[in-house]
């Protein structure tokens, strides 16, 4: 077949739309990153690697990484394989599996601040129904402060954000599925093969361009995790539940717009120096299956 091929001029209002908005405010914030940039002075100087040396000898900064490396992986993890099943399941011919469907995405569309408030009273140590469920069937010694108790706030906002990006991840998965012959899962079934094995070596491997993306998108997303954090803990209690963005937040907030700069910086390099592995790897995984 043939393939068409358009002119590079096609390309130039795209390419001018990504230097306006995305290489240009990089290469300034850059440039405040190395600036003594603060609301309360007269003038901005350039300061070096100052604000970078100052942010390596915050004691926050390493807790802040800690939770943001924990939070990523587990949402990353989580978020796909509760993905990949509910897909698995509402592909069935399930009577009810279009509203299925939309209930489960419903959460993803919701704005995260809305979540985070309707989680909260959710999670109250004194009328939150995960209590006063936990008390109704006898399992009252389960009765946590979620949100308070340094052992499970963090775990507590994991487990609200899968609920919430989990129906996002089954629609990606449920457009790969539709694009699997059918003839190829019936001829398997002829041929004997089960459930698990039809999953192992037709259904997963011709699945890897969803997989990718969705990998891709949870990893970086949950990395700049910041409304849900926010609304939930604000970080705390004390900093166990400290990210990246939530110290980004602190910093602006105090009129530190240089050193915020640099905090921002150093998250942009963070997610730059994993995201790309990981999607080269995943595109090469692809070819191979």
């Amino acid at each position: 077949m043939k393939r068409l091929k358009y002119p590079l001029y096609f390309s130039f209002p795209a390419i001018a739309v990504f230097l306006l908005f995305f290489i240009t405010p990089t290469i300034i914030g850059v440039y405040y990153s190395f600036t003594d940039w603060n609301i309360n002075a007269d003038a901005i100087k350039f300061i070096g690697l100052d604000n970078y040396v100052e942010l390596f000898k915050e004691p926050r900064l390493k807790q802040a990484f800690i939770n943001t490396i924990i939070f990523a992986a587990a949402v990353t993890v989580l978020q796909n394989v509760t993905g990949i099943a509910l897909a698995l399941i509402l592909n069935e011919k399930l009577k009810s599996r279009n509203l299925l469907r939309m209930i489960f995405f419903m959460p993803y569309v919701i704005a995260p601040l809305v979540i985070g408030y309707i989680f909260r009273a959710i999670y109250h140590p004194g009328h939150g129904i995960v209590n006063q469920f936990l008390d109704l069937i006898g399992l009252d010694f389960m009765m946590q402060d979620w949100l308070n108790d340094p052992k499970y706030a963090l775990f507590t906002i994991i487990i609200t954000d899968i609920w919430r990006v989990a129906g996002f991840s089954m629609v990606v998965y449920l457009a790969g599925l539709q694009f699997i012959p059918k003839d190829l899962i019936e001829s398997s079934s002829i041929d004997g093969a089960n459930y698990w094995s039809r999953f192992r070596h037709i259904v997963f491997p011709l699945l890897a361009p969803a997989f990718t993306v969705n990998v891709l998108l949870a990893m970086i997303g949950s990395m700049k995790v910041f409304e849900i954090v926010m609304v939930l803990t604000e970080g705390g209690p004390g900093y166990t539940t400290e990210v990246f963005y939530t110290l980004i937040r602190t910093t602006f907030s105090s009129g530190e717009m240089g050193y915020a700069t640099a905090v921002n910086m150093l998250l942009f390099a963070f997610v730059s120096l994993v995201g790309v592995p990981v999607l080269m790897m995943m595109k090469k995984r692809e070819v191979e299956m």
